[in-house]
């Protein structure tokens, strides 16, 4: 059975091992109040701290000024993040921070311990900042989990990319994040990741496809796990010969060869795919660990060390870059700068 289940997408997306959650954002924001937020007369009625209303354009999320995601803890997996429109400001407790965007991906791994926030500043004040990011957690095998927190950037202009043409001359642009597909090769995941591992067969990608496209997934394995979420088109397309909508996920076998035939409009789709850890998984809020009595130390842990701490001053809320800023990573309290 090529198709295992089809499944609108509403909140967390269904993908397992090793894979634990995928969350999908697309914010239409209008244009910025000059400080990096909305016009303050756009925030009546809306749940300041925790608006997370499904059927309005935009959320504030967790802030109150700026849209996002201020300082929380996380432990024992790995996380990629994917801002296809707009930006998103990074500050950790291991001294990182940096701007990144429209395109760009970050991998960070948490592993023992690390406290993160993740801020959506508004920088442009003329037009509207629509706002488009994936965050997929992929988890850690229970040897990695308290490796030390690790970051870098995949910055747009040098995520390895194809660009051809199927059998009947439409084109297909792809863009692969971990793994490799079609002779396109992911950049080196991290050093702790469970993609490190070609054998694990974890892959990532971004595919546009013109209309009446044809793309193939090739078969890799019986036990691998994939899926295909279609997030962007106004039109359906067919995964083998069932029609999908936008906002629908597909769960797919991995021993078989998958098509995938876009209808009368350009679409765009995201793969997801690995060998399973097989691995105990006790996930509570913000911890992915191997055993109950592991995640219960990930609390107590948080509690007495704050994983050291916050230390970019008494501002825990809505923290961002200065607006000029322009994208960057500063890794160790700029004692390392990267810039695309």
């Amino acid at each position: 059975m090529k198709i295992k289940n089809i499944t609108k997408v509403v909140g967390p997306m269904p993908i397992r091992d090793p894979y634990i959650l995928g969350a999908y954002h697309y914010d239409q924001y209008p244009k910025g109040n000059g400080k990096m937020g909305p016009d303050p007369t756009l925030l009546a009625g809306k749940n300041l701290g925790n608006d997370f209303d499904r059927e309005a354009k935009w959320r504030m999320y967790h802030g109150e000024t700026i849209p996002g995601f201020p300082h929380h803890p996380h432990r024992g997996f790995e996380i990629v993040t994917i801002v296809e429109e707009g930006f998103a400001d990074h500050f950790d407790s291991k001294g990182s921070k940096g701007r990144y965007g429209n395109g760009d991906v970050q991998l960070m791994s948490a592993g023992s311990g690390v406290l993160h926030g993740e801020m959506f500043p508004m920088l442009d004040d003329e037009n509207d900042n629509p706002f488009r990011l994936f965050q997929i957690w992929l988890n850690l095998p229970a040897a990695n989990k308290f490796t030390e927190p690790d970051y870098k950037m995949l910055w747009n202009e040098k995520i390895p990319r194809g660009s051809f043409q199927d059998e009947n001359g439409k084109n297909i642009n792809l863009k692969v994040i971990l793994g490799e597909y079609y002779g396109v090769k992911a950049q080196e995941p991290l050093k702790n990741s469970w993609a490190i591992n070609p054998k694990h067969h974890v892959g990532i990608a971004l595919v546009e496809m013109e209309p009446g496209a044809i793309f193939k997934l090739n078969a890799v394995s019986k036990t691998l796990n994939r899926f295909v979420f279609f997030y962007d088109g106004t039109s359906t397309i067919s995964v083998e010969d069932y029609k999908m909508q936008e906002r629908f996920i597909a769960d797919l076998a991995g021993d078989e060869e998958i098509v995938i035939t876009n209808g009368d409009k350009k679409a765009k789709i995201l793969i997801l795919e690995g060998e399973p850890i097989n691995e105990p998984v006790f996930a509570y809020g913000p911890f992915v660990m191997s055993s109950e009595k592991e995640l219960q130390e990930a609390f107590n842990d948080y509690r007495r060390t704050q994983f050291g701490g916050w230390p970019w001053g008494e501002k825990e809320s809505d923290l961002v870059n200065p607006k000029d800023s322009g994208r960057f990573a500063s890794y160790n309290f700029d004692k390392e700068i990267d810039r695309p």
